[in-house]
């Protein structure tokens, strides 16, 4: 459905996007992950028609976004940053008038704009000026005006900013909902919405991607993946320290908090480790030993590390050595 080839954009002297590819299939929903200023904006841009690449090709349907612009926009619903709107419309008329511009005419014009009242939750405000909206409910009409006529395709920058907890929860359920039917793909900075909404998400960092895959598959290069975490009751630190590295199956481990009570260690599994091989023989080394095991899981990584060891400058990477 989105065809992204070599895409590049310069502001003068900046590349503001260098060279990325990528491609988003209907089902899926590709969260765009990176740090402000990364070049999230001006990509969706481009993949919009909004603004013309300065190299590279967008294909949406098939259809080339600079050669071929209408039928392509045709198949996109975009929800730009920072949410615009004609403040002096009422969110009825607002509605009405963005499907009268997508060609919605009659009865499915009026049921258009009932669908989506009723999907984003606007019938509160349906008639009150855009302008007297909070920035929740602005945004959420802006969010109904690119699906008032039902595309295949969702173009959402930032798409939660500025919502409150709640409605940030309603949104990436109504985007997980409809991803299963569409392509959808969107922007954010919030390593939360990816693991929370998205099938795949692809980090860019300084104009470039620098990492794509599923959430499963990013947190798995996070350096406490497959990592064992262990709380045991009234076992010297030194003793548990000494045990476990005898484990043929760990790497390392490290004690991360010690009282009275408990000792609380973090285990590191060698490279060639089966999954799950490493909690096992700690599971074995406690019952030999007499330990009483409080606590014992097996983390599965951490997209915000893996964001930062990707994102960093590589000075401070430097600095944090």
């Amino acid at each position: 459905m989105i065809n992204v080839q070599h895409l590049s954009k310069a502001f003068g002297p900046k590349l503001a996007v260098n060279n990325v590819s990528f491609t988003v299939e209907r089902g899926e929903v590709l969260g765009f992950l990176g740090p402000n200023g990364a070049g999230k904006s001006t990509t969706m841009r481009m993949l919009t028609g909004f603004i013309p690449p300065s190299s590279g090709r967008v294909l949406v349907g098939g259809h080339d976004m600079v050669e071929d612009p209408i039928p392509a926009k045709r198949l996109i619903g975009y929800l730009p940053e920072n949410a615009p709107a004609y403040t002096d419309m009422t969110v009825y008329g607002f509605l009405n008038f963005a499907a009268e511009l997508r060609g919605v005419q009659g009865d499915a014009r009026k049921k258009a704009v009932y669908r989506v009242v009723e999907t984003c939750f606007l019938d509160a405000v349906l008639h009150q000026s855009v302008e007297t909206l909070s920035k929740g409910y602005r945004h959420r009409t802006c969010f109904a005006q690119a699906i008032i006529h039902d595309p295949d395709i969702l173009v959402l920058d930032e798409p939660t900013d500025g919502l409150d907890p709640n409605q940030k929860h309603e949104v990436r359920g109504l985007i997980r909902r409809m991803g299963e039917k569409k392509a959808i793909i969107f922007s954010t900075h919030i390593l939360e919405e990816v693991e929370a909404a998205c099938t795949r998400a692809i980090i860019i960092d300084r104009g470039q991607i620098v990492a794509n895959g599923t959430p499963v598959e990013l947190k798995q290069r996070s350096d406490v993946a497959g990592a064992v975490c262990l709380r045991i009751a009234k076992v010297a630190a030194a003793v548990v320290s000494q045990k476990l590295a005898q484990l043929p199956t760990a790497r390392k481990s490290a004690v991360l908090k010690e009282d009275a009570a408990a000792v609380t260690a973090r285990v590191f599994p060698q490279p060639n480790c089966r999954n799950g091989e490493l909690a096992v023989s700690i599971s074995d080394l406690a019952l030999r030993e007499g330990w009483k095991i409080e606590e014992l899981h097996t983390e599965e990584g951490r997209l915000d590390e893996v964001f930062r060891s990707i994102t960093l400058p590589d000075t401070t990477k430097e600095e944090r050595k």
